[in-house]
Order: C-alpha cells, then structure tokens, then sequence
C-alpha cells in the first residue's frame, strides 16, 4: 500500500508457510517481531514532531508479557537477516482490557490518515498495508461461505480452512480500474459525494465478473460521464488495502466530450486543463480546488498527465 515502486520489501517466504512446524518456529523465537493492529489500525512510533513515524513492532518477550496469543499471527514475512515479522489483529476491546495497552498501545493511528499525512516510509506503507487487508480478510473469513461452521487459520495467515466440510478459503484481491480520461489536452475529473469540498480526483470503478481491464474502464466511463473511451492503455498499479484492492491505473482516450453525468455516483464531473491539473497539484488552484495526495495512485495519473515525469 499505498506506494508505487516500493523496495526493500520482506521475503514473504511462501515455500515455507504451509510448514506448520517452521511457522511455529518463528513465532516462537525470540528475534522474531509483531506488530499491532488495533480495530485495523497500526500501532505507531511517531517522533516528538510529530512529522514521521514509524510501526512500533514488539518483541516476542513484549508479546509475552501482554498475554496475547500468536497461535493465529499473520505472517507478513522475513526481513534479510532471515528473521520473521508478524501482525497481530486485535480488537479495541481486548486491547482496553490489556495490562500495559497504555504503554504498548498508543497511539494507533488509521492507515488512511498516516498514508495522506505521508509520515510513514514506503516500506512501513507496504507492510502495514499489507498487514490491515489480510487482518480484514480473516474478520469476514471466520464462517465457511459454503457450509457455514467456523474456519481455521493455516499457513500463517495466507490461508483459512473449514474444519467441518474441508473446503479452502485464501486472501482474496478486489481489482479496480482508476483512470485518467483525457481528449489529448484535456482531462476529466470527478468530485464524489463523500469527497471534501473543492477536491477532485480521477474517476475509478471496480472490474465486474467476465470483463477484461479495457472493457471495464470503458463500462465505468460510460456509465458515469456519457463519454465514450477507445484506445485504453496501462499506466502503474498500487495495492490499495480499503479493504482488499488493487489499482490499475489506466489512460484512458476519449472519442466523445459532451458529458452526462450521474449524479447519483457522482456530485459533478468536468474536463480541465493542464494547467489548471498542475495548479491544483501545486495547492494553489484559484477557486481552491485540489487534487489527491502522492499517497494515490491519482496523483501519478494527473503527474502524468500534466507532464511531470
């Protein structure tokens, strides 16, 4: 999450995952690190500043002394020294309860807010994004969607199992289409009902069952703008964990500009310029109107755009 190009990430060993003895053989050794989510969100390390932060990743001997169990910890991965990092998804409830969540606790902080803030490292963005969306799975994996009874947690994490009728379940992956729509000087951008007012960012949509990439991002277009798209070409994608998805970021060339917008999906929609784009990823737009944050995959499309390497 939320970072393109992302480097220095962990091994995510996924040869040795399904070896239940080495899985319980890093978790119980003593170099191995845990993170924390609290109802999702990260337990942090910020500075005294407050302008960055960092996971606070605990010892085993922290998780010890915390009382919390790490039959069930999510395997993220290992780091070059070959030791492993886990995350362990807990609830505000348990961790209120928690003798010490004071010291070990706070401040949790939402992954969104840390993402557009931009105080965590790329690498620290890649794991606890990775961490928060397989933490989110595994809350709407405990039942089995074809029997009903309870699942069981295998492979560190990457893996759920139902223990009456046997079936299966993994980690699953919600691909989303986010494209800049442009007629070769202009591009269109959209301000959605829950946006704060004056931002606009791209239009995005999710890929429905049966369609390839291209044919969702002339669907999503058509059916909120009333543009027609030809030409569709693939720019960058970013893991998205809100909760489970992955953004494919795409160019998208307009063969029509008169819009209808639908205002039911969207609050309102328009073509603007190039530099009308930069002066909104600038700040200084002159009716105040903003872009997304470099946290988003938005902002790549619109630097692209406006010619911003």
């Amino acid at each position: 999450m939320p970072t393109l190009g992302t480097t220095k990430l962990l091994d995510r060993a996924g040869a040795k995952r399904p070896d239940d003895a080495w899985m319980a053989e890093q978790r119980a050794h003593p170099a191995s690190r845990f993170m924390v989510l609290v109802d999702l969100k990260p337990v942090i390390a910020p500075v005294p500043d407050r302008t960055s932060a960092s996971i606070r990743w605990l010892t085993l001997e922290d998780v010890t002394s915390l009382a919390l169990v790490t039959d069930d910890a999510l395997f993220l991965g290992l780091d070059t020294a070959g030791r492993a990092h886990f995350a362990l998804s807990i609830t505000d409830h348990l961790a209120r309860a928690t003798p010490g969540a004071v010291q070990y606790f706070r401040p949790v902080v939402d992954l969104r807010t840390l993402a557009m803030q931009g105080v965590f490292s790329p690498e620290d963005q890649s794991l606890a994004g990775q961490a928060r969306a397989l933490g989110q799975w595994h809350e709407n994996a405990r039942c089995c969607g074809k029997c009903g009874s309870a699942t069981k947690v295998k492979d560190g994490g990457w893996r759920r199992k139902c223990w009456a009728c046997g079936t299966e379940w993994f980690p699953r992956t919600d691909p989303v289409v986010i494209m800049l729509v442009t007629d070769g000087e202009r591009c269109i951008l959209a301000h959605e009902h829950r946006y704060a007012p004056g931002m606009y960012s791209t239009l995005a949509g999710f890929i429905e069952h049966g369609e390839d990439i291209e044919h969702a991002v002339r669907r999503e277009v058509g059916e909120e703008t009333g543009i027609q798209v030809g030409r569709v070409e693939y720019h960058a994608s970013q893991p998205w964990p809100f909760p489970h998805s992955l953004m494919i970021g795409c160019i998208a060339h307009a063969e029509t500009t008169e819009l209808n917008v639908d205002t039911k999906e969207l609050a309102d929609a328009r073509w603007f310029s190039r530099d009308e784009v930069r002066s909104m990823l600038e700040g200084h737009h002159p009716d105040g109107l903003t872009a997304p944050g470099r946290h988003a995959i938005a902002n790549i499309l619109l630097r692209h755009f406006v010619g911003d390497r």
